[in-house]
């Protein structure tokens, strides 16, 4: 039984050796060379290396001298590190502690940069995926990012390439409503597809699938036998798009875009979700 007892002394007291050991390796640099070794990281574009000391700079020197440029350093750093999660929490820090900074503009800018790349993702830096079929999830919160920016900061450099991709998230929803609406199309809920079409004319007018969505709106509208929706439809697709490959030579609608669908009422009724067995 001592014999028991001396061994677990024994490995106790190996293994606070070794921890102090660990700790004594641990030295504390000065503030100034983190903040040095993370600038030279970054400039020799080591992202991996530069937030290593940028969070070394946080722990041990939170209010520190470098402390705020730290913190921007360290939104850019997991950016180029591909960590677009941890940028928007170090952005969402950043300006929670730094409200009235010079810098917000940047933090707020980065914040939705992040959210903007964040639903695409490495999978579509390198294989064919559509984007405008996936679920847009967090460009909701980017497209709010970039507002926030242009009401609070107009006069930001930052503004214009905000704008721009403001333009791009409004263009990629309209895209994924189109999506859904020959998705419904397909499975013969047209009274489905009828209101996303009607949802792209009516919120993204400026968008380029509007003339898909004005097409698909005439045809749905026909089919239900809704003829002054129809040619409503029509009349704004002639005023917008008059050379439309929906009008043939004579200037006449002819477009189907249900063609081969077997249109039953029951689809119709149904949505297309239980289909005609």
């Amino acid at each position: 039984m001592r014999s028991v007892v001396r061994l677990l002394l024994l490995a106790t007291l190996v293994v606070l050796v070794s921890a102090c050991a660990s700790n004594q390796e641990e030295e504390v640099l000065p503030e100034k060379t983190y903040y040095d070794n993370a600038r030279e990281a970054m400039n020799s574009g080591n992202f991996n290396e530069a937030e290593e000391n940028l969070d070394s700079l946080e722990t041990y020197y939170p209010f520190g001298r470098y402390a705020e440029q730290a913190q921007l350093d360290l939104i850019y750093a997991r950016y180029q590190n591909l960590d677009l999660e941890g940028a928007r929490a170090a952005a969402d820090r950043f300006l929670r502690l730094n409200p009235q900074s010079d810098h917000a503009d940047y933090a707020l800018y980065m914040r939705g940069l992040s959210s903007y790349n964040l639903d695409i993702g490495l999978a579509a830096r390198y294989f064919p995926i559509d984007v405008a079929a996936r679920d847009p999830g967090e460009q909701s919160q980017a497209f709010r990012d970039f507002s926030e920016l242009l009401n609070r900061y107009p006069d930001s450099q930052y503004i214009a390439d905000a704008r721009q991709r403001m333009i791009a998230i409004r263009n990629r929803m309209a895209q994924l409503e189109i999506f859904a609406a020959r998705y419904y199309i397909k499975r013969e809920a047209y009274v489905a597809a009828n209101n996303r079409a009607r949802y792209v004319v009516e919120n993204y007018p400026t968008s380029p699938v509007v003339e898909e969505a004005l097409i698909i709106l005439a045809e749905t509208f026909r089919f239900l036998d809704l003829k002054k929706g129809a040619e409503d439809a029509v009349a704004l697709l002639r005023t917008n798009f008059p050379n439309s490959e929906a009008f043939n030579a004579d200037g006449e609608f002819e477009a189907d875009v249900l063609k081969g669908e077997n249109r039953s009422l029951s689809s119709v009724v149904t949505f297309g979700l239980m289909g005609d067995e």
